[in-house]
C-alpha cells in the first residue's frame, strides 16, 4: 500500500492527512473527514452527486484522487451554512421551492450551482438549465431547481449591493 502526505484546505481549514495514493476525494472527504454530504452515487463522474468545489471550481470528487487536491482548497456543501445557523442563499432557495425530495442528489446541485452562479450571477432559464444538465435527479423533475437558482440568482444579487 503507497501512501502519501497531503495538505488541503477543507472548509477553511488547513490539513494534512497521510493517505493510500489510490483513494478517491470523494471517500477522503467521507471516510477520511467524516464530511458526509457529499454523496456518492455512480462513482464515474455522471450523476453529479459527489460534486465538491477544488479550488473555486465544481468537481467531480469520485473523478479525482485525494493526491491530485494536494495543495488546494476544497468546499464542501457542509460549507455553505454560515456560522451562526443561516442558510446559503441557495440553500434557502431550494427549501422555498420544494426544488428536493429525497435530498441525495441535492449537495451535488448545491455545489454545482454555487460555482455557476459566481460565474454567471444573473442566469436565464435556459442557462440554468444547461448549468445543471450534467446532475441527475430521480425525483424533483427540474422545474423547481430552476426556480429555486432564479430565486438564489435574486437574494446573492441583493446581498451584494
Amino acid at each position: 500500500m503507497k501512501t502519501r502526505e497531503i495538505t488541503v484546505t477543507v472548509n477553511g481549514k488547513q490539513l494534512t492527512e497521510t493517505v493510500e495514493t489510490r483513494l478517491l476525494l470523494a471517500d477522503f472527504i467521507r471516510d477520511h473527514l467524516n464530511l458526509t454530504g457529499t454523496h456518492l452515487g455512480c462513482e464515474h463522474g455522471v450523476c453529479g452527486a459527489c460534486t465538491v468545489l477544488v479550488d473555486g471550481k465544481a468537481t467531480r470528487s469520485c473523478l479525482m484522487l485525494a493526491v491530485q487536491a494536494d495543495g488546494s482548497s476544497i468546499d464542501t456543501v457542509e460549507s455553505l451554512v454560515h456560522e451562526d445557523g443561516t442558510l446559503h442563499p441557495l440553500q434557502q432557495a431550494f427549501s422555498d421551492n420544494h426544488a428536493l425530495q429525497c435530498g441525495f442528489c441535492t449537495p451535488g446541485f448545491m455545489m454545482t450551482l454555487v460555482d455557476f452562479l459566481n460565474e454567471n450571477p444573473n442566469p436565464g432559464e435556459q442557462e440554468i438549465r444547461e448549468a445543471i444538465s450534467g446532475n441527475l435527479c430521480r425525483c424533483t423533475g427540474y422545474a423547481n431547481i430552476v426556480k429555486a437558482v432564479e430565486q438564489a440568482s435574486e437574494a446573492l444579487a441583493k446581498q451584494g449591493e
